[in-house]
C-alpha cells in the first residue's frame, strides 16, 4: 500500500528527465506527445509535442508539426513549427515550411527556407518604436 504511492511519484519525476529515442530506420506515423526529451535520427511523419528538448540528427526526418521548447537539427525538418525557446541549426540542417522561433542560431551551411516569425524579436521591436520620436503617427498630426 505504502510502497505503490512512492513508485507513482517517482514514475513521475522519472518520465519527465528521460530522454525518448527515435533510432535510425524507425518510422513513425501519427502524433507523440511526451514530457520527455527526444533524439530523433528515424523519421517522423506526424505530430510531435514536448517541452522537453528535441535533437535530429543527420539521419533525422520531421515532417509535420513540432511544438516545444529547444531543438537542435543537423537533419531535415518539412512542416510548420512552434518553439518558445532556441532553434539551433548545424551545417548540414535543412528546415522548410513555417517557423515561429524565440530565437534562431544558423551556422554556416545550414539551409533554412522557411517563413520564420520570432516572438522575441516582435517584443523588442514594438517596445522600440514607440519610444522612437517621430513615428508615422506623430508625422502624419
Amino acid at each position: 500500500m505504502f510502497s505503490d504511492g512512492k513508485r507513482g511519484r517517482g514514475d513521475v519525476v522519472e518520465s519527465s528527465t528521460q530522454q525518448n529515442r527515435i533510432a535510425q530506420g524507425t518510422t513513425i506515423v501519427g502524433d507523440i506527445v511526451s514530457e520527455g526529451g527526444f533524439r530523433i535520427d528515424g523519421a517522423i511523419q506526424g505530430t510531435l509535442k514536448t517541452p522537453g528538448k528535441v535533437v535530429v540528427g543527420k539521419s533525422g526526418i520531421i515532417n509535420g508539426t513540432l511544438e516545444g521548447t529547444n531543438a537542435d537539427f543537423e537533419g531535415r525538418f518539412s512542416g510548420k513549427m512552434k518553439l518558445s525557446g532556441v532553434l539551433s541549426l548545424k551545417s548540414s540542417a535543412f528546415i522548410e515550411g513555417e517557423v515561429e522561433i524565440g530565437k534562431l542560431a544558423v551556422e554556416p551551411g545550414a539551409t533554412f527556407n522557411a517563413v520564420c516569425n520570432m516572438k522575441g524579436a516582435v517584443k523588442e521591436l514594438n517596445k522600440g518604436e514607440q519610444r522612437k520620436p517621430g513615428s508615422e503617427t506623430e508625422k502624419s498630426a
